[in-house]
């Protein structure tokens, strides 16, 4: 493991108030969003969709580094151009979805395990030859009548931070995803309850697998209620929630903190990380910023529907949206900058 190698990625990609573009989806989940909008289920759409995204003017203002499928690595643009090429040119750096999904844990009911770590080095290392600089791994908690289990956790943990030790021994810079879901009807305390508890296991499995915190990114959930529950709080109340949360269960050495959006409207989760920076900036001992899916690449996606026709006009809706989050990690966002695109 280089050290420097890692740390200087963590900078490069999070430089000039820049985020992160996941862009990572499985076929599965790719797939079920087209099929809501009447898209065609193929390589050739999704390759076409990656292309919209990749080519997107002048999305390197916000983004400095883009979570690809591995579908994804090995398209082209209709030109014939990688979409490594386009995204490196454009000073975009590349990282790899290397897990392959959360599936039912074994004798716990209603709770999964996230798998891929057979074959994960030498992944890695082909992965590392094509120019991918960072990885991420995604686990994934639910709250609901008694669960999580400690085994649960303890089992999504341990593969985080084993996943974790790969990526830094290939000098490339893991994110850790430890997603507590939004799906349920749990309270915003629940959640504050369950999130502490996982980043709590999971820093300290990373310090028994000797993981340098420093060359890594934590990807965590913000602390929120659950979509079924009643109260929903605001957006200062969650924003409160979740510093409080980090500031309690995150060392402070830990470089960058980018929040995954887990099913937010793309406006909430812009303002959500907004009132993170404007209220709580000067207690924050990371980089703070964003790594959002939905939350970017959903207005986009909605307006192409699969139509050529519309590609210039979802590519300015993608171009609004990762603005609008670099505006947040700021402070700097207010809800008149929605009217832009529209105007």
């Amino acid at each position: 493991m280089n050290k420097q190698i890692l740390i200087d990625t963590v900078q490069q990609l999070f430089s000039e108030g820049k985020g992160l573009l996941a862009m990572d989806e499985s076929t599965d989940t790719c797939n079920k969003r087209f099929a809501t909008l009447g898209i065609p289920q193929t390589i050739e759409m999704r390759r076409k969709y990656r292309e919209l995204i990749v080519t997107t003017p002048s999305l390197n203002e916000s983004i400095g580094g883009a979570i690809l499928f591995d579908e994804t690595i090995h398209q082209q643009t209709k030109d014939g151009i990688p979409f490594l090429d386009v995204l490196v040119k454009s000073g975009i750096i590349p990282g790899i979805k290397v897990d392959i999904g959360a599936k039912p844990m074994a004798g716990f009911p209603d709770e999964k395990v996230t798998e891929g770590l057979d074959g994960l080095r030498d992944r890695l290392q082909a992965y590392k030859k094509l120019g991918i600089r960072f990885a991420k791994w995604r686990a994934v908690i639910s709250i609901g009548n008694g669960i999580p289990t400690t085994g649960s956790i303890e089992a999504n943990i341990h593969a985080l931070a084993r996943y974790a030790s790969l990526c830094q021994e290939a000098d490339i810079v893991p994110i850790v995803e430890p997603e507590v879901l939004m799906d349920g009807n749990h309270s915003l305390e629940r959640c504050y309850q369950i999130t502490a508890q996982v980043l709590k296991t999971l820093f300290y499995q990373l310090y028994v697998n000797k993981i340098s915190l420093e060359g890594m990114i934590l990807k965590p959930n913000m602390v929120i209620a659950g979509t079924g529950s009643k109260l929903q709080n605001s957006v200062e109340e969650v924003a409160e929630g979740t510093v409080n949360c980090l500031l309690e269960s995150v060392p402070a050495a830990v470089p960058a903190i980018a929040f995954l959006s887990g099913g937010q409207s793309a406006e909430y989760a812009t303002a959500h990380l907004n009132a993170i920076q404007t209220k709580f900036k000067n207690r924050l001992p990371w980089i703070v910023t964003f790594s959002f899916a939905r939350a970017i690449q959903q207005p986009a996606l909605d307006i192409w529907k699969g139509d050529k026709a519309n590609v210039a006009k979802a590519q300015k809706a993608l171009y609004h949206r990762a603005k609008c989050n670099a505006a947040a990690r700021r402070g700097e966002y207010i809800a008149a900058m929605e009217k832009d695109l529209i105007e």
